[in-house]
C-alpha cells in the first residue's frame, strides 16, 4: 500500500509499504476519511522537536474507517468486522491511571503517538490497539468522524475543561479549524461566541457558524473591544486555539474576575502577570491537550443529537495522491480543516 511520509522539507512523500497484519489484540482498519490537522505542520516543516523513531513513518492522526482484520484476542462489539469506528490516536502502557481512566495520551511509558511515532491514517490500511477504537454513529460521514478523532474533539476536550455547557458569553481566540469548532459547539449549547482572529476571513466563517461578534485584532486592540462589549466586565469563559503569543495575552487580559480560561493551541510564549492576570482577578487557567477516549464518544454523541455541521468545516477533500499538494496549500493557514479520503 501506498503512504504518506513527511520527510521534512515542506514536502510530502507517497512511499510503499506492507499491508499490516494484526497482532492478538490487534485491528486493522481500511482508511475512509484521515484528517489534515495544524499540529502535523511541524513534521510537515521539520521543526518537531521530540524524539521521533528510525524510519519512514505514515502521517494522520484523525483517522477513520471500517474494521476489515482483527487478532484472536479481539472480542469487542465496537470491534467487530465491519464497524464504523473512530481512533483515539495513542497507545499507552494500559495499566497505569491515565490509561485506564482514557488519558492514554498522559501515560509516561506512551508507546505510540500514532500519525507521528506510530504508522497513522494517510494510507489504505491502519493497524491500532483494538481498545483505542470508539464507534462512530450510523448517521455521522467519516469526514466528521476523522475531525472528532482530533480538531473538533479538541474542541470539545476545552469546553469539558472549562465546564462550559450553558448561555453565558464564551471567548474564542483564533478561528482556525479548532476555534471554529469550538464556535460550533458552544453556538449548540446556546452560547452567545465573541471570536478574535487576524484573518478577515476567518472572522467570516466564524459569524457564519454562529459566532454574535467577532473583533479583528489585527485594526483593534482585542481588551478594549471586550471592555466595551461587557461594560469593563471581561468574559466569564475563554478558550486560547491561537498557539500565538498575542492570542494568549489576550485571552488572558479579557478574560473576567472568577473567569475560566483553557489554553489549546500549541506554541508561543505568554508573559503572565501573576497579580494582574490571574491573583486580583481569581482566574482559574487550564492547559487542554486533545481528550480522553470517554469524551471523545460524548463528542460523537453531541454531534449527532444535535446535528452539528460539521461538514462545514471543511473547505477541501483530497486524494492520498493530492497529499503533498494539500499539506503545501494548508501550510499557508489561509484554509479551514482539509480532510483526506479513500474510496
Amino acid at each position: 500500500m501506498l503512504g504518506a511520509v513527511f520527510p521534512g522539507d515542506r514536502t510530502v512523500q507517497l512511499m510503499e509499504f506492507v499491508d499490516p497484519t494484526p497482532e492478538d489484540n490487534e485491528v486493522v482498519l481500511e482508511m475512509k476519511a484521515s484528517g489534515i490537522c495544524g499540529s502535523d505542520l511541524k513534521s510537515f516543516r521539520g521543526t518537531f522537536k521530540g524524539k521521533l523513531p528510525p524510519g519512514p513513518i505514515i502521517a494522520g492522526h484523525e483517522p477513520c474507517g471500517v474494521v476489515v482484520a482483527k487478532g484472536c484476542a479481539v472480542n469487542s462489539h465496537v470491534a467487530r468486522i465491519g464497524a464504523r469506528v473512530m481512533v483515539h490516536h495513542y497507545k499507552g502502557c494500559g495499566c497505569c491511571t491515565d490509561c485506564m481512566t482514557g488519558w492514554t495520551q498522559l501515560c509516561r511509558d506512551k508507546e505510540a503517538s500514532y500519525g507521528l511515532t506510530a504508522h497513522g491514517g494517510h494510507a489504505k490500511y491502519l493497524k491500532v490497539p483494538a481498545d483505542t477504537l470508539i464507534e462512530l454513529p450510523d448517521d455521522l460521514s467519516y469526514e466528521v468522524g476523522a475531525a472528532i478523532s482530533c480538531g473538533s474533539g479538541t474542541a470539545w476536550g476545552a469546553l469539558k475543561k472549562i465546564d462550559y455547557s450553558n448561555r453565558e458569553a464564551i471567548l474564542v481566540v483564533g478561528q482556525g479549524p479548532v476555534g471554529l469548532a469550538v464556535t460550533q459547539f458552544a453556538k449548540a449549547m446556546g452560547g452567545e461566541i465573541i471570536a478574535l482572529d487576524v484573518n478577515a476571513s476567518r472572522l467570516h466563517e466564524a459569524k457564519n457558524l454562529g459566532a454574535s461578534i467577532t473583533i479583528d485584532t489585527s485594526k483593534n486592540d482585542a481588551l478594549q473591544a471586550i471592555r466595551e462589549l461587557t461594560q469593563g466586565r471581561g468574559v466569564p469563559y475563554v478558550i486560547d486555539t491561537s498557539g500565538s503569543d498575542k492570542g494568549g495575552v489576550d485571552a488572558l487580559r479579557c478574560a473576567s474576575v472568577w473567569g475560566k480560561v483553557a489554553f489549546v493551541g500549541m506554541g508561543g510564549t505568554v508573559p503572565v502577570d501573576v497579580t494582574e492576570h490571574l491573583v486580583r482577578k481569581q482566574l482559574r487557567v487550564y492547559g487542554s491537550w486533545t481528550f480522553s477516549k470517554s469524551w471523545q464518544v460524548e463528542c460523537a454523541e453531541f454531534v449527532s443529537k444535535h446535528k452539528v455541521e460539521v461538514e462545514r468545516l471543511f473547505t477541501h477533500t483530497w486524494k492520498l495522491e493530492q497529499v503533498d499538494e494539500a499539506y503545501r496549500l494548508f501550510d499557508e493557514q489561509k484554509t479551514g480543516k482539509s480532510v483526506v479520503v479513500f474510496s
